[in-house]
Parts: C-alpha cells; sequence; structure tokens
C-alpha cells in the first residue's frame, strides 16, 4: 500500500487489552483520533514501526478514549510484547471495502449477478467480515472454494448472514475437498 501525503504520526507502546474482545492495542492520542472522527470515518491505515501495515478502525475504550488493536499472529511476528515502543504512522483508509479484495472473490462477483448483488446489499462491516474470511487464504483456489460458499449462503438466506450456519458450512465445505 503506498503512503498517502497527509498522514499523522506518534510514539505509543503496546498494551494488553482488559476485555475479551482483543488481546492487545495500542493507544491513539486524542487529537489523531479527533482528525479521523471528525471527517465521520474511524477507517484508517496504520504503519507500525516501518515493518507492518494493515488496515483497521479506531475501537472506542469509552469517554473518548481511542486505541487501535493488534492481533496475535503479528505480535508473535514483529514481537510486540507490553510495553514495547512503537512509532505509528496513520492515514484515513480510502478504500473501497476497508479490507484488499481478494483476486478469486472478485472473480466469482464478477461472474456471479445475483451474488455480486446480495454481496453490496450488506453493510460495510458484514462485507468486511467476508472479505477478511476469504482473504485468510493464501491460494486461488481456497478462496474460490471459500468464496461460492459465501455466495451460496447470501442465496440460501436471502441476502443475510447467519454465522452459525456459514461456519457449519465453510466446515462442510473442508470436509469434501
Amino acid at each position: 500500500m503506498e503512503t498517502p501525503e497527509n498522514i499523522l504520526d506518534f510514539d505509543t507502546i503496546i498494551e494488553l487489552s482488559d476485555n475479551r474482545i482483543w488481546g492487545a492495542h495500542f493507544h491513539v492520542p486524542d487529537l489523531i483520533s479527533k482528525v479521523f472522527l471528525d471527517t465521520g470515518s474511524k477507517r484508517v491505515v496504520v504503519r507500525i514501526n516501518d515493518a507492518l501495515e494493515y488496515q483497521c478502525a479506531l475501537q472506542s475504550k469509552g469517554e473518548g478514549y481511542y486505541v487501535i488493536t493488534v492481533n496475535k499472529k503479528n505480535r508473535d511476528k514483529f514481537g510486540f510484547k507490553q510495553g514495547t515502543p512503537l512509532k505509528v504512522k496513520i492515514w484515513k483508509d480510502e478504500s473501497t471495502y476497508g479490507l484488499p479484495m481478494p483476486e478469486g472473490f472478485a472473480e466469482l462477483l464478477a461472474q456471479d449477478e445475483e451474488g455480486n448483488r446480495l454481496f453490496h446489499g450488506l453493510t460495510a462491516g458484514k462485507q468486511r467480515n467476508l472479505l477478511y474470511y476469504v482473504g485468510q487464504a493464501k491460494n486461488l483456489d481456497k478462496q474460490l472454494e471459500r468464496g461460492l460458499v459465501m455466495l451460496e449462503h447470501l442465496r440460501k438466506m436471502n441476502g443475510k448472514i447467519d454465522f452459525k450456519i456459514l461456519n457449519q458450512d465453510l466446515k462442510d465445505m473442508n470436509r469434501m475437498v
């Protein structure tokens, strides 16, 4: 991803979270989080220590306090532990979905008019859920398999997602492969 001109930067540290939703995060200074919130968007791109870059959202911890989460995979890969100092660059996420569109899923949507309509009828957050899961598959065949199951699920559920049923559909697909 290319860094735009309108980036903000700050220094912070990794903190362990005291909730059940995410394991670790870093604090975003109030003045910086306000810049994004004032535009009506919490979606941002972050670059940490010029090594790790990802799309995410500012997460509220209440009373105007915002954080960005760092998942376990990235914490392990980059050695981020409680108190690890971070140099953060942050800018507004201008992408269409807030996550990359996996190549295999884009191809399916281009070929499936009804699936495309159902996918784009979902909320932005639910679209990101599906894109994240499909994007976790590193090869094109697996992306296509997951994408087909998801589009079939949307058809079966009249454009809605029931994550319990979808997870079962994906497990069933894995057993058949």
